[in-house]
């Protein structure tokens, strides 16, 4: 596939989301396993002093409530599983902060549920915020919310949570770490012939046949499969995924430098086209916005965000976060995307300047209608 980045290429990445799962973060299911926590953050450091961007999505609360309260098995009881995750949570998240602090970095606890990245409105929410984060410099540490989110401790896991979240910032690199070195085309702890696969297409079904062979553990909720199924949710926004062993000594180091290890996933097209893809897929256009000749022009030529300057009229009844189409004098859809005010806000405030929206709405969310990492052209 000419797509297909070198391991070289995703090491360069800018933007990561890193998953590490219970297995690795969690003392034979004795709490956290303090001195591997301390060793990522120091991997993780070493990223974030190069220039990258990242955002944690830790597994690890119930296994740390479990011990906390003294409980030898997870539990079935969805209570329990609540309780064990809301006491947890209070050391996995200090145990973050700690080791971070101490190179002067920050963190941030944010919890989600898959409602919140489905949900439009809230999906925009979580995207500013996160991405306003990044843009301090700080690591959110991002897990489920357990605690109330009933439906993803029956069926949610930590993979499928990270790759929401890779599609939600756009992310140029996906790395799931787990207790096994990658991908293989047969159970490796019972084939001697096992053979590690290297590199792979999102949506190959032999690559998703071969990972349903591996079981997952006692304390987590995923196995192989899921985390085959995650690359393929995060292809959707164009994200390669790196599925690797987290028991290999500094392997963030090493991807950084593009050792060959693990299983890259590739998205089966080009980062514009899946994103178009996802955006044209899932949603359903709520309203038209008519553009001026120069928004038409800069939206076309400069690939910028949508503002409201450009803006000449408002159809449809739409809310924040709906998908809307983009429209030149002439009424030809020349764009399309997640627009960042309600239709009666988005009147109030076309061909205005951004600098004005706070004066002629009383608030500003955003300074653009439309971001142009929520825009695709047609």
């Amino acid at each position: 596939m000419s797509n297909r980045k070198q391991r070289s290429e995703v090491g360069r990445a800018k933007r990561w989301v890193i998953k590490i799962g219970s297995a690795l973060l969690t003392d034979n299911g004795r709490g956290l396993d303090r001195t591997a926590i301390h060793a990522w953050t120091e991997q993780m450091t070493t990223l974030r002093q190069s220039g990258c961007e990242l955002v944690l999505v830790s597994s690890g609360a119930v296994a740390e409530g479990m011990n906390r309260l003294g409980w030898d098995r997870r539990p079935h009881e969805l209570v329990s599983l609540q309780a064990a995750a809301a006491v947890g949570q209070m050391g996995l998240v200090e145990a973050y902060e700690s080791n971070f602090q101490a190179h002067g970095l920050h963190t941030a606890q944010v919890l989600l549920t898959h409602d919140d990245l489905v949900d439009r409105t809230r999906y925009l929410n979580a995207r500013s915020a996160l991405r306003k984060l990044l843009s301090l410099g700080v690591i959110p540490v991002v897990n489920e919310n357990d605690t109330v989110a009933c439906d993803e401790l029956r069926f949610g896991d930590n993979d499928t949570l990270a790759a929401l979240v890779a599609n939600l910032v756009e992310a140029d690199v996906l790395v799931i770490l787990t207790d096994q070195k990658g991908v293989y085309d047969r159970d490796p702890r019972h084939n001697d012939n096992a053979q590690l696969i290297e590199d792979a297409a999102a949506g190959d079904s032999g690559l998703l046949e071969a990972a349903s062979s591996a079981s997952s553990s006692g304390l987590g909720r995923g196995g192989m499969a899921t985390k085959v199924r995650a690359a393929e949710l995060a292809a959707r926004s164009g994200t390669v995924t790196w599925i690797a062993s987290g028991r290999e000594a500094q392997v963030l180091e090493k991807m950084a430098a593009g050792e060959q290890l693990g299983t890259l996933v590739h998205p089966a097209s080009d980062p514009l086209t899946s994103r178009k893809q996802w955006l044209a897929g899932q949603l359903q256009s709520r309203g038209r916005l008519y553009l001026d000749a120069g928004a038409v022009r800069v939206l076309c030529q400069s690939g910028s965000s949508l503002l409201p300057v450009g803006v000449t009229g408002v159809e449809g009844d739409f809310q924040r976060g709906d998908l809307v189409s983009c429209h030149d004098a002439a009424g030809v859809a020349v764009a399309r995307g997640l627009v960042n005010y309600t239709a009666v806000e988005a009147r109030s405030i076309i061909g205005h300047s951004s600098a004005k929206i706070e004066q002629l709405l009383g608030y500003v969310d955003e300074p653009e209608l439309i971001h142009r990492d929520n825009l695709v052209l047609l």
